[in-house]
């Protein structure tokens, strides 16, 4: 049976962010092999720009989350760990985690943090 692994939001948020920088870089060098094609090489280097604006905007939307997120000891390798929403994973070593009680022994689904989810149990 395979072994389901986990990541914490938190990571997943700024790896996504760091994709867009280096797309961003792709796109602005892609450009630079256009340069001959004047409004094609501005056209490349214009999004390639708003790729990495993006970035930085998701960047600091994160920080703002990470800066309220629930700081917390990880059971598994005692590390200090952030979490975002009723379950998440370990920053270090995916551990799934909760804080909620009602869900303690449950199997770790990403749908508890649903608002609708949360709503049908009601």
């Amino acid at each position: 049976m395979p072994q389901l692994v986990y990541s914490n939001k938190i990571n997943k948020i700024r790896s996504f962010a760091l994709i867009l920088v280096f797309v961003g870089i792709g796109f602005m060098y892609i450009g630079l092999l256009t340069k001959k094609i004047e409004w094609l090489m501005a056209i490349f280097f214009v999004l390639g720009v708003l790729f990495v604006i993006f970035s930085t905007v998701v960047y600091f939307w994160i920080g703002l989350f990470s800066v309220r997120a629930v700081s917390i000891i990880c059971p598994s390798c005692e590390k200090p760990t952030k979490m975002l929403g009723r379950v998440d994973a370990c920053m270090h070593c995916d551990q799934p985690l909760t804080l909620d009680k009602n869900l303690e022994g449950k199997e770790f689904d990403e749908k508890y943090n649903k608002r609708k989810y949360r709503r049908e149990q009601e």
